[in-house]
């Protein structure tokens, strides 16, 4: 109860909101924004929540759905939300596991989700590592020839997005999953591939980064909802890669890379730590290669340099920039 403001950093901002504060008024919550419809910043006027039914376009991103789910169960009437468009799938699954593990059970319906109203019951529960930020180690040891295992992410793994490592498999890098573990080899060459990362979205720039050095053109599809993150990240890509001397096409919701040497070339960040960690992959094969931005890796990652540089050392490499 009482009013909560909501703001963010100039780059969040620029996310869009406003479908999740439009579902949020259908079902009893005040809302105002103080700068312009559909973004930060806003205030909510909080008297808890009535619940009932809304159909929602999670088209864009998946943290709309699991947000409303993860407060469902607490709303008087609960909630039944009827999806008409979803990405990142995955995360949406791994929701409802949490929520189970917690005591919560989700009725499903095809694209329609039942939440009745139930009480969490506290308990012990391990939090996995972040499979988004472990595909750039991943990707490295695919370009390079190396070898890397990760910890903690395998078989059993909530997260879609240890899907990477099955991309890299497609395109030839030797991949090993055991139930709490993956291991990626690399075989000193890669495949190009078409690839629909709509469930992954968030490791495309890495791949778009390592792209360059398949053998082949790497097309990626059906990730226009990387265009509303940190920033448009398929223009980021396109730009970035295009600086470095590699052609490079995008569409809507694609973008499509052709094999090549990257040249010397400032990286622009956008502030956006994936792209900054993605081409932090490129430079351990291209000389030259500079961030204009390190630091925003703080956001998820402040360590990154620090550990990508440790992994170079582990393996005997020099980094090219």
């Amino acid at each position: 109860h009482g009013a909560f403001r909501f703001d963010a950093s100039e780059q969040m901002r620029r996310r869009p909101m406003g479908t999740l504060v439009d579902a949020l008024r259908k079902i009893g919550v005040r809302v105002s924004y103080q700068r312009g419809e559909g973004y930060l910043p806003f205030t909510v006027e909080a008297a808890g929540v009535r619940g009932g039914r809304i159909e929602l376009d999670a088209g864009l991103s998946s943290q709309y759905l699991t947000g409303l789910l993860m407060a469902a169960p607490l709303m008087r009437d609960g909630l039944t939300v009827d999806v008409t468009r979803m990405v990142s799938a995955p995360y949406v699954r791994m929701t409802l596991s949490m929520m189970r593990a917690f005591g919560v059970t989700v009725q499903e319906d095809g694209s329609t989700f039942r939440v009745p109203p139930q009480a969490y019951s506290a308990q012990d529960y391990g939090i996995e590592p972040d499979a988004s930020s472990c595909s750039y180690f991943l990707a490295a040891a695919a370009v390079t020839g190396n070898e890397v295992t990760v910890t903690g992410l395998g078989s059993r793994s909530l997260q879609g997005d240890v899907g990477f490592a099955r991309v890299l498999r497609d395109m030839g890098a030797d991949v090993e999953f055991a139930d709490h573990s993956m291991t990626v080899r690399g075989r000193g060459g890669l495949r190009g591939i078409e690839v629909n990362m709509r469930d992954i979205s968030d490791t495309m720039p890495t791949l778009a980064a390592i792209a360059p050095f398949a053998d082949g053109p790497v097309r990626i599809t059906d990730v226009y909802n990387t265009r509303v993150k940190e920033c448009d990240r398929l223009d980021a890509c396109v730009t970035n890669l295009r600086r470095l001397g590699i052609k490079a096409e995008t569409g809507e919701d694609w973008i499509e890379i052709q094999p090549g040497s990257p040249r010397p070339a400032v990286v622009d960040c956008r502030g956006d730590h994936r792209i900054a960690m993605s081409f932090s992959v490129t430079g351990l094969l291209a000389p030259g290669v500079v961030l204009d931005d390190p630091a925003c890796v703080r956001k998820t990652y402040p360590g990154f340099h620090r550990d990508l540089a440790d992994l170079c050392a582990r393996w005997d490499l020099a980094p090219a920039s």
